[in-house]
Order: C-alpha cells, then sequence, then structure tokens
C-alpha cells in the first residue's frame, strides 16, 4: 500500500501557545499509521505564528484526509486547520 504527504498549516487559539507542545499533542491525537515528519514554524501576522506540518499517512485511508483534520481539531490549543497540500509517496 502507498503512503500520501498532507501538508497543513495549524492555527494556534492564542498568539502565545507553545508549539512545540502543541505538535506533541497533535502528534498523540493521530490515528496509528500516521506520522508527522515534519514540522516548522511560519510567521502570520502581529506575532502570531501557525505550525506547518508533513504528515505521511496511508493512500487507501477512509475520509481522505478527514481523518487527519479532525484529529489535530481536537487538541484543545488548535484553532484551524487548513490542508494546503496532497500528493501520493513513490
Amino acid at each position: 500500500m502507498g503512503k500520501v504527504l498532507v501538508i497543513v498549516k495549524v492555527y494556534p487559539k492564542e498568539a502565545d501557545v507553545n508549539l512545540e507542545e502543541m505538535a506533541k499533542e497533535i502528534a498523540a491525537a493521530l490515528p496509528e499509521g500516521v506520522r508527522i515528519a515534519q514540522t516548522a514554524e511560519e510567521p502570520i501576522a502581529f506575532g502570531l505564528k501557525a505550525l506547518k506540518m508533513a504528515i505521511v499517512m496511508p493512500e487507501q485511508s477512509e475520509g481522505g484526509t478527514t481523518i487527519i483534520e479532525e484529529a489535530i481539531s481536537s487538541v484543545p490549543s488548535v484553532s484551524q486547520v487548513d490542508v494546503e497540500y496532497v500528493t501520493r509517496m513513490m
């Protein structure tokens, strides 16, 4: 079975949220077989930063990226999740 790379941008609820802690909480919330390959902080405006994440998931996941979006949204410090890019990995 192939893998899919999903790039998401995760916005915190407040500017003072610790993004490293938020990334750990997100990793714990992801379903089995889904992993974070890379994270980076991205400045937005007025001191607010978003967390850009590269997530690897199985290709045949039922519901597509919805399971990832719901898992990330369940983290209390997360305000919004945007899927920016999805591609199949070779």
